[in-house]
């Protein structure tokens, strides 16, 4: 299993920062390589993800939500992976969003994109993306769910 962190200085308020990120539908406009989520429930996804040549399609559970503080999860079946989005206030209208995702990679290309830190430089690009993708909405979300999901 490998861990990466990733940060990223977004020039939005916490609210909308966070507000955004629960607008999980959105992630192909900035996540590389995923095709589709979609919401099953409040705390189900469904996930379909190309990379190269290899597709494929999982659910995961959010196993934790707090509104402006962070977002847990972790895989029900296929890649297994688990990680936490937290948003941190830096002043009224910038926030810093941080990533971190245990992974652990399938199959041989999977583990030798992993040890070359393939994973690692494409949360990056994401993080770059969202950052690009919620400023340039003028700092308005696309939609937003407060709901609190806690830990079982």
């Amino acid at each position: 299993m490998s861990t990466t962190t990733e940060s990223v200085d977004v020039d939005v308020d916490v609210t909308t920062a966070y507000n955004q990120w629960t607008q999980f539908e959105s992630f192909p406009q900035f996540m590389e390589g995923v095709e589709r989520v979609d919401q099953i429930d409040d705390t189900h996804l469904h996930w379909v993800t190309k990379v190269g040549p290899v597709t494929r399609e999982f659910d995961a559970t959010i196993t934790e939500q707090h509104p402006d503080e962070r977002i847990a999860w972790k895989s029900d079946d296929g890649p297994e992976h688990a990680g936490v989005v937290t948003f941190h206030r830096l002043d009224d209208h910038q926030t810093r969003v941080t990533v971190q995702m245990d992974i652990d990679p399938e199959g041989f290309v999977e583990t030798v994109g992993d040890k070359v830190g393939v994973i690692d430089r494409r949360v990056k690009g994401d993080m770059a993306r969202f950052k690009e993708f919620i400023e340039s909405h003028g700092g308005n979300e696309t939609g937003a769910w407060r709901g609190d999901v806690e830990r079982p």
